[in-house]
């Protein structure tokens, strides 16, 4: 996680990555009944833009992610803000535990196509899940490895048939999925999808 770590500062400099929080909030905003008292985990938060976005229309938020240098600048701006509501913790649900707790809503963007093996991250999200929460996923539609630079050992984005078949695997139900975004990116769009799914 060296590389956002070191990306963290600039990270909000771009403003396309403000814009893209935005669209994503509103379509979990159409997809989700929000409530102000409906307690909400979000996962690979980075710098929290989702979650400001979302703080709003939601009770108390936790903002996972494992790279340091991310949950430092959370951190700050949470003080900032004067933001009592938002949590940030460590968390990497590749290699630990879920935590003790269940959340109504649980919602990441652009994590999960960083992380190799997706079925020990899901069955996470399925453990702090309250039954009948919803789980929102946006990322990127299958792609032709040209969004990210360099060496990239994540995927490619993901077919949204597969993409479902995971989810259902994993014990959700529900699944729906909504084109959310598209990141205007070396002279060309990549959409994103929105996935949104239900724990029985």
């Amino acid at each position: 996680m060296s590389n956002f770590d070191s990306r963290a500062r600039e990270w909000d400099n771009n403003p396309d990555r403000a814009r893209r929080a935005e669209a994503v909030a509103a379509a979990i905003r159409r997809q989700v009944p929000l409530r102000s008292d409906m307690e909400a985990l979000e996962y690979g938060c980075g710098t929290g833009l989702l979650s400001f976005a979302l703080r709003p229309y939601l009770g108390a938020i936790t903002l996972a992610d494992n790279s340091a240098g991310m949950l430092e600048v959370v951190q700050e701006k949470i003080s900032a803000a004067g933001a009592q509501n938002m949590f940030p913790v460590r968390l990497d649900l590749s290699i630990e535990p879920p935590l003790p707790r269940t959340y109504s809503l649980i919602y990441t963007m652009l994590a999960m196509h960083h992380i190799s093996d997706l079925a020990p991250v899901l069955r996470g999200f399925q453990a702090m899940l309250a039954p009948g929460g919803f789980l929102c996923i946006a990322d990127l539609d299958k792609e032709d490895g040209t969004f990210h630079e360099g060496s990239f050992a994540g995927h490619n984005g993901f077919e949204r048939a597969e993409f479902r078949q995971w989810l259902l695997e994993a014990g959700f139900g529900n699944v729906r999925f909504e084109t959310c975004y598209a990141i205007p990116k070396h002279n060309r769009l990549y959409p994103m999808f929105l996935a949104i799914a239900e724990k029985p």
